[in-house]
């Protein structure tokens, strides 16, 4: 018997149509993945399960620490010795309790947010226009003074803490003693500030930021007979929101968790902070946990606040600022 010559498919018929006919016909397995539609291969699924394991590991190791100490501010002394759990036994209230009305810890916040506050406004107008004058004027010594500026950051605090020290209790008081501020005093909250009025780090981001915005925005300025000020206050300035808000999140928290600075100029008590309170629960021959786990959760919160309102901003700031270089 002869062999029957085999059907051939037209060139013409497109190649969805010939898949769809060899489906209806069962030549098509089933379950393989429709015409035009690729199907995800098993090592993507696998290598996806493993990235979101080795993600929710990696989010568990952040967060336990976190979540236990939230629990241990509404433990008793007892169960905080009774060992490691995430939940407590005993649910109190008292370790909140005593950092409000026992320890004065309102007062201590009410001091952090004053040095804070001015630390950050203080950054964010001296940083701008400090980054706004090394990235767009022109000055000899420009990059030399910018690098200067840089070089402060690797000097820790540690080291400059005596010629500061000297310059804030002998010479400072003696210079503005000469426009009338007499009995100056700077071993207190204003010397906190001063040390803080800007930092080499908010410069730096606030420069590489504007670098990054197109100079025909300051040529149309100049044109309208804007100077450099007013380019800088009514142009860039409204353009540089991401970075500000990058400055102030950054300087709110280092101002606000700060400890080496106050402990050395804040030798009033009435004008302690956060972090030199948090030293009166740590005594001599036992740890207060309840309520020192209860300051710290009280005093995370501000912070926590003010990242989740401006994450958007802030990780643009950051992003763009070292975009150019």
């Amino acid at each position: 018997m002869a062999d029957e010559p085999v059907p051939r498919i037209p060139a013409a018929i497109p190649a969805t149509l010939v898949a769809e006919e060899l489906a209806t016909t069962g030549e098509v397995a089933a379950g393989t993945a429709p015409a035009g539609i690729p199907g995800r291969e098993r090592g993507d699924r696998i290598r996806t399960v493993v990235t979101y394991v080795a993600l929710f590991g990696i989010t568990a190791l952040f967060a336990i620490p976190f979540l236990w100490s939230v629990s241990t501010s509404f433990r008793t002394i007892a169960d905080t010795v009774s060992g490691f759990s995430i939940l407590p036994h005993h649910w109190t209230t008292i370790g909140y309790h005593d950092v409000l009305h026992k320890y004065h810890f309102g007062r201590y916040t009410l001091n952090s947010f004053i040095i804070a506050g001015t630390v950050t406004v203080t950054n964010l107008f001296l940083a701008s226009i400090g980054g706004y004058a090394f990235a767009r004027l022109k000055f000899p010594g420009r990059e030399a003074l910018f690098m200067l500026v840089l070089g402060t950051l690797m000097i820790p605090d540690q080291l400059r803490l005596v010629p500061l020290y000297q310059m804030l209790v002998n010479m400072l008081p003696k210079w503005v003693s000469h426009v009338g501020w007499h009995d100056a005093s700077f071993v207190n909250r204003n010397g906190v500030i001063l040390i803080s009025l800007v930092s080499a780090a908010s410069l730096f981001l606030m420069r590489q930021y504007f670098l990054t915005i197109p100079r025909d925005l300051e040529e149309a300025a100049k044109l309208d007979g804007a100077g450099y000020f007013k380019t800088y206050w009514r142009v860039m300035l409204p353009l540089a929101g991401p970075a500000l808000a990058a400055v102030a999140i950054l300087t709110f928290q280092g101002s606000w968790n700060s400890l080496f600075w106050p402990a050395v100029l804040l030798q009033s008590e009435s004008q302690h902070t956060i972090p030199l309170g948090l030293t009166y629960f740590q005594q001599v021959y036992t740890t207060l946990w309840p309520q020192l786990m209860a300051a710290s959760v009280t005093a995370i919160l501000p912070i926590l606040v003010l990242f989740v309102f401006f994450q958007r901003y802030f990780v643009a700031g950051v992003a763009a600022s070292g975009v150019k270089g």
